[in-house]
């Protein structure tokens, strides 16, 4: 199979509202094959050239607590004291067609590891837009909508600051990260629990391994961690 004949039938799966790792199972390829294929097609179907039109942003609520804020920004924050332990969940939604649209999920660590998951991009209605964004944002104490720029600054600005520590963003990423835009760096946010790295383990988590790479660029004295049974 050639790259046009590919790409036509990643265009026809994506038409149909399958995630790049459907695509990828469907098709038999690798998922790192899909990805740019599905970047392409993205770029070719944004409504008047450049990125398409932005219908919506949500986070967590919480999403603030152990962050450093500017508060003349004015990202607010619902319920900062609802305990997100430094995981932050952001959703974005862009235009696809008159009446579907394309949304990009983020799990970001802000506290360590930066983006720890990626779901999308999607496409779907209002209506199963409405019912994913219940669900994504299910384990938390609720959901609120965000400016762009806070989505921008929170996820993007989270993988910097993770890549300062030696992690790189999960694999998923790559296919959406081009829903938050081009990136300068330099977030206004300040990451780390209290300005300061902090790790969590969470299910799946090879601990060993995030310690390791944290004491490469870090003293014992610089960063906090929680383990095992927490």
């Amino acid at each position: 199979m050639d790259n046009a004949e590919l790409k036509d039938q990643v265009r026809e799966l994506r038409a149909q509202g399958r995630s790049p790792k459907e695509i990828a199972r469907a098709l038999k390829v690798p998922p790192s094959v899909v990805a740019p294929l599905v970047r392409e097609i993205a770029a070719e179907t944004t409504v008047g050239g450049g990125t398409s039109e932005l219908v919506g942003c949500w986070i967590n609520v919480g999403w603030s607590a152990g962050l450093g804020v500017d508060p003349a920004l004015g990202w607010s924050d619902e319920a900062p004291e609802s305990g997100a332990d430094g995981m932050v969940c952001v959703l974005v939604a862009r235009r696809h067609s008159w009446d579907r649209m394309e949304v990009s999920g983020y799990l970001a660590d802000v506290f360590c590891l930066g983006v720890r998951n990626a779901i999308g991009p999607q496409i779907m209605d209002d209506r199963e837009l409405a019912r994913f964004r219940e669900y994504f944002f299910g384990e938390y104490a609720g959901w609120q909508e965000a400016p762009y720029e806070l989505a921008r600054h929170l996820v993007l600005g989270s993988v910097d600051h993770a890549r300062t520590l030696g992690f790189e963003p999960h694999e998923d990423f790559g296919p959406v990260a081009d829903a938050l835009g081009k990136w300068e760096g330099g977030s206004a946010i300040t990451f780390g629990r209290d300005g300061r790295p902090f790790y969590l383990e969470q299910p799946g988590d090879d601990a060993n391994k995030v310690l390791r790479t944290l004491r490469r660029t870090l003293s014992d004295d610089d960063f906090d961690y929680v383990t095992g049974g927490r």
